[in-house]
């Protein structure tokens, strides 16, 4: 059988530099698919583009900017009350002019581009009152805006009666956009209704000499966004009423806001398509790479198994350019691990039935194993299908950890796995919390002695791995359970096997509860594993470690190219708005 972890090395360098012509990275390269990012970078310098005025040349007969001043003084005058007018005004110019404007063009403070407002704050009784509303104007809160040129959703179930005084009320083609919090800048949207709104936004009713959706094209532009971002303060993050009324604004003439409109949509349009037809192809590429990975999953015998990856091998350039499709060949590996693909086997080497005999846990098997093992894949002859039960220390039990692991101690304590802490084949320790001593000296089962295996039951399943020794002393929550395999056995291929999609997927299929599913201890000891002889153990592990080391040097490729590739996208789009 060829060497499968020789071949990936052998050939690493020529299939990165596949990855980085694919993603249209490399020096003179030929790779046509937009990425996704790129797409996004392309929206972004549109409307930056169109915030500058440099999306379309400018016509020299259009009525300068500048000469809509009047009307709009105008407007305000007739529309508001003296206290509105005085309330509403801002500073006389905006407080910068990032960027020199063509010719026709002028700043404003925005304040003078529309009537500006924030909306209403609604506690539990108000929200309670305007459910039980049927008919009126819709109550808009930050969580029904979008990011841009998403509609609002106007459906949550809050109404506002329609003769309610209590809410301000903000017209059909009111542009709005969050100022506080984690959304602040970032959600907005154009309104096609009157509406009620919430207290983290602020409503734009643009005068008649400005365009509504130019104003959220103004909004969208990263020009806009750092500005915004500059005057934020406080701990949640927001942007006062007067520093928003002083943001620059950048008007162009009636005529020109329309055709920038009009311009902006033909083009978003098209990256929509762009972002269409990637979308639909890394879906498409992922099924190819599912697809033709299993095929090296079912081969029944080396030589088989040889014939299928050599046939992948030819397309390798193409098929694991993504990080998920790197992920399913690592995925891949181990499955192969498991069926004992993908190491030769030696007549001479002591067999898997007589080494658990040797354990002396046969007796320890839980009712159902058998049946279990019936349904599963064939192995080769000196290895056998055994339950986790069997795998243990026979002085030893799986079980869970500390069920309620109370405040933690200020000084002190034991440190206490939880499912955050247990990750795909490592634990994280970073956020270790500790347990009194005195709740702690309940649960010395499971305290950690160094060598057991982890497994998350509850929570965020997933997570295996050995535990260091270094961690001896430690304990685990009630998510996590402890698994003293044997020492005659390699700790590491059962992580392995249990990383494996065979085995999770038996674990998917045994999930019991609700709300909050999680794996029972019983049907954990009756999991079947299949066991190699130990040295084989050892040489599976050696030759996993190899492959999946060379699969993340290729992810790690991916991720730079990747970052290169948004590197020039930021470029790219930072030359062209110049």
């Amino acid at each position: 059988m060829s060497d499968i972890a020789a071949l990936v090395a052998d050939n690493f360098d020529i299939w990165t530099g596949a990855i980085e012509r694919k993603s249209g990275a490399g020096r003179g390269s030929g790779g046509k698919r937009v990425s996704l990012y790129g797409i996004e970078r392309l929206r972004a310098l549109i409307l930056d583009l169109a915030a500058r005025g440099k999306l379309l040349p400018q016509d020299p007969a259009d009525e300068p900017a500048i000469k809509l001043l009047p009307g709009i003084e105008r407007e305000r005058q007739r529309r508001l009350t003296a206290k509105e007018i005085k309330n509403s005004k801002g500073p006389a110019k905006p407080s910068s002019e990032p960027f020199d404007l063509p010719m026709g063009w002028a700043w404003l403070p925005l304040w003078q581009t529309g009537n500006i407002f924030a909306g209403n704050s609604i506690n539990a009784a108000l929200r309670s009152e305007l459910e039980a509303n049927v008919e009126g104007r819709p109550f808009v809160a930050t969580k029904d805006v979008g990011y841009g040129f998403d509609p609002i959703d106007y459906h949550n179930g809050l109404m506002v009666n329609f003769d309610d005084r209590r809410f301000n009320i903000a017209r059909p083609n009111s542009v709005f956009i969050c100022a506080e919090g984690g959304s602040a800048g970032r959600k907005m949207a154009v309104s096609d209704r009157e509406v009620a709104f919430g207290n983290k936004l602020i409503a734009n009713e643009p005068w008649p000499q400005i365009e509504p959706r130019y104003v959220l094209c103004t909004y969208l532009s990263d020009f806009f966004f750092d500005c915004f971002s500059r005057e934020m303060t406080g701990i949640i993050g927001g942007i006062s009423r007067a520093k928003f009324l002083a943001l620059p604004f950048p008007l162009p003439p009636l005529a020109e806001q329309r055709r920038i409109v009009a311009k902006v949509d033909k083009l978003m349009v098209l990256c929509d398509a762009l972002e269409r037809e990637s979308a639909d192809a890394l879906a498409a590429h992922q099924v190819l790479v599912k697809s033709l990975l299993a095929t090296l999953v079912n081969s029944v015998d080396a030589a088989d198994l040889a014939a299928n990856w050599a046939r992948l091998e030819s397309h390798f350039d193409t098929l694991f350019t993504t990080e998920a499709s790197i992920e399913a060949l690592k995925q891949t590996f181990l499955d192969l691990a498991i069926r004992g693909l993908l190491e030769r086997q030696l007549p001479n080497e002591e067999t898997a039935s007589n080494l658990i005999r040797r354990i002396g846990n046969s007796k320890r098997r839980y009712k159902g194993t058998d049946k279990k093992r019936e349904a599963a894949f064939p192995c080769p002859s000196n290895w056998a299908w055994v339950s986790v039960q069997e795998l243990l220390d026979p002085n030893r039990e799986i079980s869970y950890g500390v069920i309620k692991m109370g405040p933690e101690p200020a000084v002190g304590g034991v440190p206490t796995l939880r499912c955050s802490d247990v990750k795909p084949g490592f634990l994280d320790l970073s956020g270790v919390r500790n347990v009194a001593p005195e709740i702690e000296e309940e649960y010395i089962r499971t305290r950690l002695v160094g060598g057991e295996i982890v497994i998350n039951i509850r929570g965020t399943l997933g997570g295996v791995s050995i535990v260091p020794d270094e961690l001896r002393g430690h304990n685990v929550a009630r998510e996590v359970a402890v698994i003293p395999v044997s020492s005659d056995l390699s700790n590491k291929y059962i992580v392995y096997a249990m990383l494996s999609p065979y085995f999770w997927n038996h674990i998917l299929e045994n999930l019991r509860g609700i709300a909050y599913k999680g794996l029972n201890l019983s049907i954990l000891r009756d999991l079947p594993i299949p066991i190699p002889p130990l040295a084989e153990q050892q040489r599976i592990v050696a030759k996993v470690d190899e492959l999946m080391a060379l699969s993340d040097a290729l992810k790690a490729r991916l991720a730079e190219v990747a970052e290169t590739g948004r590197h020039l996208a930021d470029a790219i789009v930072e030359r062209a708005a110049a």
